[in-house]
């Protein structure tokens, strides 16, 4: 769990695992000031019961999920600039996945996961294809290749979830996906072996990535000067 906010319900909360992590404090002692809080009742709604497993024991243990009103009274007498550093992380993590709450509620967002969908839905056919040609070169383990071609083009896209990308992100899926499919059709027509196929994607996706990046970066200059002007 990398995010130091994110989407449960459609709302934005952090765990108190976490906060103990990025404030240095001990998670029983959070939990234990969680449970002072939660004697009013007032904060019910602020803090849930959750759970976490750890990853050296397998075991699972408890923690809560907090909202942004959970979190400022938990970290309102955390002091020091590390602790203000994160503070400000995590105004600023509140306010970005608010922002895509409100964005994903809009019929652009609506209507642009319900295209991406449809590309999806194409490339998954391709694949498809993909799976039973790369069984026809020897491959014991086709079938992964669903997933080999999902995280690659999520990695590229710059996403963990759909559901919690914006449309910028979809939009940047949907082309990554529909490059995907095109570059597996010319591989299986031209007859090349299935990993070299991958290979021959994995660098389009890149060159294109770069250059949405580049050009990203270049509006960004381009507005700088015309606000700084």
């Amino acid at each position: 769990m990398d995010e130091l906010v994110y989407l449960r319900n459609d709302e934005a909360v952090c765990s108190s695992l976490q906060v103990a992590e990025k404030f240095e404090k001990r998670h029983d002692n959070v939990m234990r000031s969680i449970e002072g809080l939660l004697k009013n009742e007032e904060t019910h709604e602020m803090f849930k019961n959750s759970s976490y497993i750890e990853e050296q024991n397998n075991q699972r243990y408890p923690m809560y999920l907090m909202n942004r009103d959970g979190f400022s009274l938990l970290v309102m007498g955390f002091t020091g600039k590390k602790a203000l550093d994160w503070k400000l992380q995590y105004i600023k993590a509140f306010n970005q996945m608010e922002k895509f709450i409100r964005e994903k509620q809009t019929q652009t967002w609506i209507e642009t996961r319900k295209a991406g969908k449809l590309t999806r839905k194409a490339e998954t056919d391709t694949i498809k294809n993909l799976v039973e040609y790369a069984k026809g070169q020897g491959s014991q383990h086709a079938d992964k290749l669903y997933m080999t071609y999902s995280k690659l083009a999520n990695k590229m896209a710059g996403i963990s979830k759909r559901d919690e990308a914006t449309v910028m992100q979809l939009n940047n899926l949907s082309l990554m996906e529909h490059i995907i499919l095109c570059v597996i059709d010319s591989g299986i027509i031209a007859g090349k072996h299935y990993k070299e196929i991958y290979q021959d994607c994995k660098k389009r996706l890149e060159t294109k990535r770069f250059s949405v990046l580049r050009t990203k970066c270049i509006g960004q200059n381009i507005r700088l000067l015309i606000c700084n002007r």
